[in-house]
């Protein structure tokens, strides 16, 4: 009997790329899995042709080879295809792909020590922290190793005994037809021990829930989203294993003033007509609390930017220094006496397109373009 395509086999396309291989293969073969289809002979061969057509198309010599020459391009031993070398490498292929569900999980230490899962702490600071750093102290609730049994699980003046099933491995090695598969001890779950006497305190876990107070050093600079991770002070490891990492997240709460992109911070400051018509000095305070002073010329018009070089922010790590934009908004006059009124009239009856050329020039040439339209 011929030997199907690769492609067909797996249900995919020949221009499908490695993902889509890999998730291809990963649902048949959990469907077709011997452990799912006990005493099932036809899943076991489909199971096989699957894994086979796996292991040459996910190689990339493996997979041009086959595009070129078929079939015929791994017989007479070409290709490496031996129960042998099936064998061999299937452990690697469903860890890869299936993690605990057949390869026995990652991670895991021998003798039923494992480490700790990472924690993740969210840390909401000030801009003006962010700008100077600051040394916050969080409380963690937290998993950590039980002080009844020294981590152990076991209770006191008792120890783990070696698993009986898997010899402390962990794992148990079960024949289906010509390929060994490897899955997790069902007796000790993993862990290669059995606990006869557990801890009282812990119940055998070998680690309590308590809430822990930490200090985290914020570094002058940092920015939303910045990560600072504290190694070992994670959740503690089963069984005396080592503990996780824990990381904290920072995010920035809203200034009332200052925005920030980057190193830069930028402000927006409102100034009256008139102070935009004649100009002037005015005193502006940096993230840090000094003041400076802005000069702002005759004629400044509404949303003009102005610099104020080292007034910024710090960067991470490094001696640079942002800047401090200002923008200043022309504010129009509201809620006018009617003396303000009759002086702005009188102002008005005075300007001529020298005053407002911007507005001048604007609709000087709106009437020129209509009006060469209305003469086409």
């Amino acid at each position: 009997m011929s030997k199907r395509d690769f492609y067909e086999v797996l249900g995919v396309a020949k221009t499908a790329d490695d993902a889509a291989l890999k998730a291809a293969f990963r649902k048949a073969a959990m469907a077709h899995h011997p452990d799912r289809n006990p005493g099932n002979h036809e899943a076991e061969i489909k199971f096989k042709e699957l894994n086979e057509a796996y292991q040459c198309l996910s190689d990339g010599q493996k997979r041009a080879a086959y595009d070129r020459y078929g079939h015929a391009a791994f017989e007479n031993g070409n290709a490496g295809f031996g129960a042998d070398g099936f064998a061999s490498s299937m452990s690697d292929i469903f860890e890869d792909l299936f993690g605990s569900v057949m390869g026995g999980g990652r991670g895991r230490s021998t003798g039923g020590r494992e480490r700790g899962a990472d924690l993740r702490y969210n840390l909401e600071i000030g801009l003006e922290d962010a700008f100077k750093g600051k040394t916050a102290q969080i409380k963690v609730p937290s998993s950590i190793a039980c002080e009844a049994c020294n981590g152990s699980g076991a209770k006191a003046g008792s120890k783990p005994k070696t698993c009986a099933t898997c010899a402390g491995q962990g794992r148990v090695r079960a024949q289906q037809g010509f390929f060994a598969i490897e899955r997790t001890c069902p007796t000790c779950q993993g862990r290669g021990e059995i606990i006869e006497n557990p801890c009282s305190v812990c119940s055998g876990a070998g680690r309590v829930t308590k809430e822990r107070m930490l200090s985290v050093n914020i570094p002058p600079g940092v920015e939303d989203g910045t990560r600072i991770r504290l190694a070992g002070e994670g959740e503690a490891g089963t069984r005396g294993g080592p503990a996780g990492d824990l990381y904290i997240f920072l995010s920035m709460k809203p200034h009332p003033f200052f925005q920030r992109d980057g190193a830069d911070l930028y402000c927006r400051m409102p100034i009256s007509m008139v102070q935009a018509a004649l100009g002037g000095e005015f005193s502006v305070h940096g993230i840090d609390g000094s003041e400076a002073r802005l000069k702002i010329p005759e004629g400044t018009q509404s949303n003009r930017q102005f610099k104020l070089r080292g007034k910024g922010m710090p960067v991470l790590r490094s001696r640079d220094v942002g800047d401090l934009y200002i923008q200043v908004v022309v504010e129009t006059p509201q809620s006018l006496t009617r003396r303000q009124r009759e002086l702005l009239m009188e102002f008005e009856s005075e300007s001529s397109s020298k005053t407002n050329p911007e507005a001048a020039g604007f609709f000087a040439r709106m009437k020129d373009f209509f009006g060469n339209l209305s003469g086409a």
